[in-house]
């Protein structure tokens, strides 16, 4: 029998792009998928498999709640658990080692960072894949595992590097699509709303950057922020840390580079305008975030 993989997750997309990957690197590799917990256990009821991976916060039954019942099941006890989050603080991380998880990635993610931990798992219950995937750099990675327990620190981030305004990083460059224009919708709040505030945009090796909001809904955000040499690209996963006024900030969104472009017509511009599609279906997320744009 082939290899066998769950994949679950509320958000289509970053579903879609596990799957991708993982087939693209195991050949033959037989791929379940579920949107949430409780769609997962009824997978399990009729399959069994030789890897989760699974997102934490999901609607209807969470990441944590479907590993306390995976591991009390005869047939899925062992099976290894690779908890996907947008929280990677410590905290976090041994709540997930109580509930027996066997691994831990913080989102976003990039494609090696993933088939690491993929790989590392198949290698443990002796299910190597036939086609081995390349060694990933493992900057940015032990803070995202289990393995920050044995570190001091976080990993830091990279100061932005100077920018060449020669360089050819026009708007066209970056594959860059036009600004989305608001478009009336019967539920009013979907529609972007002009805002004040800031942003964190977290991306994968550990780029993060602030950004100012310039427009705010519940299916995404468009923001400027300063242009640097390594900037993000068209559907690239991002997760989204809204600044609140009392220094605290939002519950994490899940989204993805919607489009990238120049801040201005002058191509020497330090700005770059920036869109993030959520992809989120967590109702609490959406309560908070509605409550967040109502006060705007």
């Amino acid at each position: 029998m082939g290899i066998r993989i769950l994949v679950v997750d509320d958000a289509t997309f970053i579903r879609d792009m596990i799957k991708k990957q993982l087939r693209d690197k195991i050949p033959g590799v037989e791929i379940f998928d579920a949107p949430d917990g409780a769609r997962a256990l009824a997978q399990l009821k009729n399959q069994s498999v030789d890897l989760i991976l699974s997102d934490w916060e999901m609607p209807n039954l969470s990441g944590a709640e479907l590993l306390t019942t995976v591991r009390a099941m005869p047939n899925a006890g062992n099976v290894p658990f690779v908890m996907i989050s947008s929280r990677g603080d410590r905290n976090h991380i041994v709540k997930a080692i109580e509930l027996g998880v066997s691994d831990y990635l913080t989102k976003p993610f990039s494609a090696e960072e993933l088939l690491k931990k993929v790989f590392k798992q198949l290698k443990l219950i002796g299910k190597t894949p036939a086609q081995g995937v390349r060694t990933a750099s493992t900057q940015g990675i032990a803070f995202a595992s289990v393995d920050v327990l044995t570190s001091a620190t976080a990993p830091k981030v990279a100061a932005p590097k100077p920018v060449n305004p020669f360089a050819n990083n026009s708007a066209g460059a970056l594959g860059a699509k036009p600004a989305i224009q608001a478009v009336p919708d019967s539920r009013p709040s979907d529609t972007p709303k002009a805002a004040r505030g800031k942003a964190q945009l977290r991306f994968a090796n550990n780029r993060v950057f602030t950004c100012v909001i310039r427009e705010l809904s519940l299916q995404l955000m468009s923001c400027l922020m300063q242009r640097v040499d390594d900037l993000p690209t068209v559907f690239e996963q991002a997760v989204v840390d809204i600044e609140t006024g009392d220094g605290g900030s939002l519950a994490r969104l899940n989204g993805y580079v919607y489009s990238i472009q120049a801040g201005d017509d002058r191509p020497d511009t330090n700005i770059v305008k920036i869109i993030i599609r959520f992809v989120d279906n967590d109702a609490e997320k959406f309560e908070i975030l509605s409550k967040y744009i109502a006060q705007m």
